[in-house]
């Protein structure tokens, strides 16, 4: 009896110890897997570094250096959408943890959701302020939105080294072998950079619209055709305006003009010129913006109105803001009036973009008092013209999008006013608006 109470204890304690021992083992077994699954992850290997990864996550083990490499593995994989969730996830908690910024970046770039990148290196510089990768890939985003270029290949480390590194070696020492075929892949290699630096310099918009009203007026039909090219000093787009209202028809013709002066500092110039009654005389205006830290953007303006007897100045101004992949613009307009008065008017603006600057859903809502060119006639003759401010409400939706591979773009657009009849104070009209534009690029 005294021998079986004797080994218990011995039992249990050499029990301890093997299970003591079984719990470090799985210890150590645990903490040398995150450098096997670094390894064979940069080695290629992504299929045997996830499980590993994978089990990790699993049990007790789970940290941010094993979601993040799991999350770049899903990005040079291909599966953008799934890196950005854990990306995301990881930069809500680590906000001071430049590599998971900088490969969460890296993320949007590799799927060409610019305004995504954008968003993230802007907060990214939040925290870490001055980081000098970030800043670059910044300044790598807004020149693939300033150019409308989107490279099939980035030049990154990463991305490099997650590819199949052995295969190329093998490729390459053939190549070396075998001079002509070097020199092929040395031509083939150049046409491909070529294509990739290929910048779309022009563009033809061809647009159409047409407005109802609910009571007074008939429908007006309105359309334009534009060209824009780029040029060293910016881009520059002639434009014809075609408008049928009230059973008379005019043409007006535009120019616009944005001069870039730096990678901060750009502006916006407008001539429009009609000596039809529908159109203005004459119509003029710019816009002076200015890109700060933090994506936000500022501008300050005028816009002039002439018609056949009376001249109309507006203070223009705007504040912008870019958020992840959404953009936000207020806008708003103050002419002074003879009787030391005031007209105000603004616009809001929300975009949200997708995969780049030319894909996107938005829409604008607005208030305040719009100028409106009203006639008096005899006849068919003109007696005067006046610009009247009259009291209306705004809204509308527009969604843009580009086919891939295809040089076009469709644009949808459709929008509701509430307005003050110009003939009667007080009382209110509706007008719906319907529009297309088709655009080429070339």
């Amino acid at each position: 009896m005294r021998s079986k109470h004797i080994y218990i204890p011995i039992f249990l304690v050499l029990l301890c110890n093997v299970l003591r021992s079984q719990e470090l083992n799985l210890d150590n077994a645990v903490a040398q897997s995150y450098p096997n699954a670094h390894n064979l992850a940069y080695e290629g290997n992504h299929s045997a570094a996830r499980k590993i990864l994978e089990r990790m996550e699993a049990g007790a083990m789970k940290s941010y250096e094993t979601s993040s490499l799991l999350a770049r593995i899903d990005s040079w994989d291909g599966n953008y959408e799934a890196a950005r969730i854990k990306f995301n996830k990881i930069t809500s908690v680590e906000r001071k943890n430049e590599s998971v910024w900088i490969s969460a970046i890296k993320n949007e770039l590799y799927a060409k959701n610019d305004a995504i990148a954008l968003g993230l290196a802007n907060k990214a510089l939040i925290y870490l302020k001055n980081n000098n990768e970030i800043e670059r890939l910044k300044q790598l985003v807004l020149s693939n939105i300033e150019n409308k270029k989107y490279p099939e290949l980035i030049e990154d480390v990463d991305l490099i080294i997650s590819l199949k590194s052995k295969k190329r070696s093998k490729k390459n020492a053939k190549a070396k072998n075998n001079p002509k075929k070097a020199k092929a892949q040395s031509k083939k290699k150049v046409k491909v950079e070529k294509k990739v630096e290929k910048k779309v310099l022009n563009r033809v918009n061809v647009r159409s619209s047409v407005t109802v009203f609910d009571e007074v007026f008939g429908a007006v039909l309105s359309s334009s055709i534009s060209f824009r090219r780029k040029t060293l000093a910016g881009s520059l787009i002639p434009r014809i305006n075609y408008s049928n209202r009230n059973d008379r028809t005019g043409v007006q013709y535009d120019l616009d003009f944005y001069p870039k002066f730096s990678k901060r500092l750009y502006a916006y110039l407008n001539y429009g010129y009609s000596d039809s009654s529908i159109y203005p005389r004459h119509k003029g205006g710019g816009d002076l913006y200015a890109s700060i830290p933090g994506a936000l953007e500022f501008s300050a303006g005028f816009r002039h109105f002439s018609t056949a007897n009376r001249q109309i100045t507006s203070i223009t101004n705007s504040f912008g803001h870019y958020r992840g992949n959404y953009y936000f613009s207020l806008r708003s307009n103050i002419t002074p009036k003879s009787d030391n008065l005031f007209r105000f008017s603004s616009n809001l603006l929300v975009r949200k973009y997708f995969r780049d600057g030319e894909n996107y859903l938005g829409g604008t809502i607005g208030f305040g008092f719009n100028p409106e060119l009203r006639e008096l006639r005899d006849g068919d003759e003109l007696l005067a013209q006046t610009l009247l401010f009259r009291e209306s409400q705004r809204m509308n939706l527009h969604y843009q999008f580009t086919p891939k591979k295809s040089p076009n773009i469709y644009r949808a657009n459709l929008g509701v006013r509430r307005q003050e009849l110009a003939s009667a104070k007080g009382n209110f009209f509706w007008a719906f608006t319907a529009g297309i534009t088709y655009g080429v690029k070339f």
